[in-house]
């Protein structure tokens, strides 16, 4: 009798990402919330979206205008359906399940921002995800110029807005006077692969700063799958394997680091790190 494995959650995740052309953002941002809800249906969470734009082409002349489209989504989503942002739980990871943002209509930017742009895209409109520094954003191309979108709120931004909010950011990185770039170049389009990264990586911020390894780990799996350059990730997954007491795993993705992150300021304390966890291991 032959034996078919299912696929695990990981695996599903893998090859859905596995081409930058044919990648699903949707169904890969749903499918994240997996490890925290195993019996998930993700076609099921596909389905409720796909309803949502239907009811949203109903209400549209089917020769909207791009900019008619645009209102009446934004209407739809921010106003009649209440989406918007998790002001009074912001750092809840049910923020970057879409099953529950769907369901509670809260959650943050970049959440928001998934299933905007499906919607959007869903209409025929030019929207694309924007890696604003701090804050996600969408944009919207137009006859008649660019629409750029906070999905916290659903308000239009100027480019003064715009402007204003990266100050805090280029003073940090002392990006300013003879280093200063035009706002322009922080509105470049992300590619789904960088909006799920980031995703994750919010999801990854959450975890450690809870110190709950169990469920960084996982989200750490799928950052690796995501991004096989990112070695970084193997250290951090490492360092949570040693926390976790499990000295064998630890072990082997911290010398996955250190063989890959040839100019990294942490080699020698990452090298120390796997000399004790060797010991333990002998």
């Amino acid at each position: 009798m032959m034996d078919f494995a299912l696929p695990t959650p990981l695996d599903f995740f893998a090859a859905l990402v596995n081409d930058d052309d044919q990648l699903p953002l949707l169904e890969a941002a749903v499918a994240i919330a997996q490890d925290e809800y195993p019996d998930l249906d993700v076609q099921q969470v596909l389905g409720d979206v796909d309803q949502l734009l239907a009811r949203l082409r109903r209400r549209l002349p089917p020769d909207a205008a791009p900019l008619q489209r645009l209102r009446g989504l934004n209407q739809f989503f921010f106003r009649d359906l209440g989406f918007g942002g998790n002001v009074n739980h912001y750092y809840d990871p049910d923020n970057s399940h879409l099953n529950v943002v769907l369901r509670t209509r809260r959650g943050i930017p970049i959440s928001l921002a998934v299933l905007w742009l499906e919607l959007a895209q869903g209409l025929g409109l030019s929207a694309r995800g924007v890696n604003f520094p701090g804050h996600f954003m969408v944009k919207v191309n137009l006859p008649r110029g660019q629409v750029v979108i906070d999905p916290f709120t659903g308000q239009s931004l100027s480019r003064e807005e715009l402007s204003e909010r990266l100050e805090p950011y280029k003073r940090r990185n002392g990006l300013v006077d003879d280093f200063d770039v035009p706002v322009g170049l922080y509105l470049q389009s992300a590619t789904p692969r960088d909006i799920l990264a980031r995703m994750l990586r919010n999801l990854k911020e959450i975890h450690t700063s809870q110190e709950d390894w169990t469920r960084l780990i996982p989200v750490l799996d799928r950052l690796i799958v995501l991004l096989p350059q990112a070695h970084a990730e193997h250290r951090d997954r490492g360092l949570a394997w040693a926390e976790k007491g499990d000295a064998r795993r630890a072990v082997a993705d911290l010398e996955h680091y250190l063989a890959h992150a040839e100019d990294a300021l942490d080699i020698d304390a990452v090298a120390q790190r796997v000399g004790e966890l060797r010991r333990e291991l002998s």
